[in-house]
């Protein structure tokens, strides 16, 4: 990246062979500022998480809400309305582990729902959830993210593009729901990047990073960091980069490219 940036590990796909604690010490130790992972509540107790944390000198990031049953595909609540009162469960819990940690960003994930099987109530059902959550949230100092994924990577995730979910956001008439924009799914749904990212500028509050393809290190692929950093940088972001991505060996040895960008 051409610009100076503070990077976050996503601890679900960087350091796996480590138990999470010591993630979390590799990550400071290689260079990360800040940590992240969607689902923290099964790993350990806020206040254990928090003492790692501060161990490890390092800030948590954002985090999801409970999001289903991983198992079965399951990838955020807020879309069904036979689950509202699950979602607003998780939404209590959620922000309960955020301030516990210091967490001042939490997503909401959609759901996964084939196209022939949705309908108005699905959309409406979302928004009405979003905007709770949001309201919720803003009471506690805490934001609220929406992310596309994209139908190559994540199949009838209920929001494919950023439109769609800039959409969702303006509907819901919230000033605490962001963008969490993700540079591979944006990309692997064929869209262009450069584009993306200064139409939705205002929004973005968090940003994930990958190459492409292969969803691997920047410098894998195909993608022009130094361009994607100087966009950010031109549009004024001055949030953190997510490093969301699939090492393409052990963690530790495709890090040349934070070194550089350190």
């Amino acid at each position: 990246m051409s610009e100076t940036f503070t990077y976050s590990a996503h601890l679900g796909y960087l350091f796996t062979d480590k138990p999470f604690r010591d993630r979390i010490l590799a990550a400071r130790k290689h260079g990360f500022a800040a940590v992240e992972h969607p689902a923290p509540y099964g790993i350990a107790p806020a206040a254990t998480l928090a003492e790692w944390l501060k161990e490890g000198g390092t800030t948590y990031t954002q985090f999801g809400l409970h999001s289903g049953d991983a198992g079965r595909g399951e990838k955020g609540l807020a879309i069904f309305p036979e689950r509202k009162d699950e979602f607003r469960r998780s939404v209590a819990d959620g922000l309960d582990y955020a301030e516990a940690i210091g967490v001042t960003m939490v997503h909401a994930m959609a759901g996964v729902l084939p196209a022939a099987r949705r309908s108005q109530v699905h959309w409406d059902c979302y928004i009405e959830n979003l905007a709770l959550a949001a309201r919720e949230a803003s009471k506690r100092g805490i934001t609220i993210l929406v992310e596309a994924m994209s139908a190559g990577a994540v199949p009838d995730y209920y929001i494919e593009t950023p439109d769609r979910a800039a959409e969702a956001i303006a509907e819901t008439g919230q000033s605490n729901i962001r963008l969490l924009f993700d540079v591979f799914h944006t990309v692997n749904s064929g869209l262009d990047l450069d584009g993306q990212i200064r139409r939705h500028a205002p929004l973005i509050a968090h940003v994930h990073i990958a190459d492409f393809p292969g969803r691997h290190e920047p410098g894998s692929g195909t993608l022009d960091f130094a361009r994607i950093g100087r966009t950010l940088a031109e549009t004024g972001y001055k949030g953190v980069l997510g490093c969301e991505y699939v090492p393409a060996g052990q963690t530790e040895d495709g890090l040349d490219w934070l070194k550089a960008a350190a």
